[in-house]
């Protein structure tokens, strides 16, 4: 008697392929079933590949999870650089700005992947995330007549609020019989009149 195995095709890819791969599984466990669910075995697996390969493309569970956040800032970072920003209404590029800030907090498990690194420490890690801030500061926010330095306060103030909208916001709100939704209108609506009256 003769057993016959049925072997699954092995999907050759680059290195590039392969970690792009890994963070694409990555990210669909963290939509699915946030960040506990980023383990080495899950993540492998989810991925079609050996625990093995992860290690060797990044060296550890750790690794995955800071790469997978700091595409999301890189995305981000991206989405922002290409908001123009007429000369005419920079009141409506800095709500299109903002809008784009919170959309991203607000896409399932990016807050929470924030949140999550730094409760396990991880956030040092994130060298990308002074080279984003410099680069919206500096090539973005600045060229609107707003000085640098104020720039990065900005940007401190309006991420860390957006993590908090991402968080919290919509349970927060529901709890006290709010629509989900108002956290996020009143946060724009501070930070866009804030910003109204630097310029005025």
């Amino acid at each position: 008697m003769s057993i016959t195995r049925t072997n699954t095709p092995r999907i050759r890819r680059s290195p590039e392929e392969s970690r792009g791969n890994i963070l694409a599984a990555a990210e669909s466990l963290l939509v699915e079933q946030g960040p506990q669910s980023l383990r080495l075995a899950d993540v492998a697996k989810a991925a079609g590949v050996a625990n093995a390969t992860v290690l060797h493309h990044f060296g550890s569970i750790d690794a995955v999870q800071k790469a997978l956040m700091e595409r999301m800032i890189g995305d981000l970072v991206e989405s922002i650089m290409a908001i123009e920003v007429p000369a005419d209404a920079p009141a409506a590029a800095r709500a299109a700005g903002l809008k784009t800030l919170f959309d991203a907090f607000e896409t399932p498990g990016a807050a929470r992947l924030a949140a999550w690194l730094e409760l396990t420490d991880e956030t040092s890690r994130l060298t990308l995330v002074r080279e984003a801030v410099q680069e919206v500061a500096q090539k973005k926010i600045s060229n609107t007549g707003v000085p640098v330095e104020l720039a990065e306060d900005l940007i401190l103030l309006s991420v860390t609020l957006a993590v908090g909208v991402g968080l919290f916001g919509p349970s927060l709100s529901a709890l006290i019989g709010k629509p989900p939704e108002r956290a996020r209108e009143l946060t724009l609506q501070m930070l866009l009149s804030y910003l109204q009256n630097l310029s005025t």
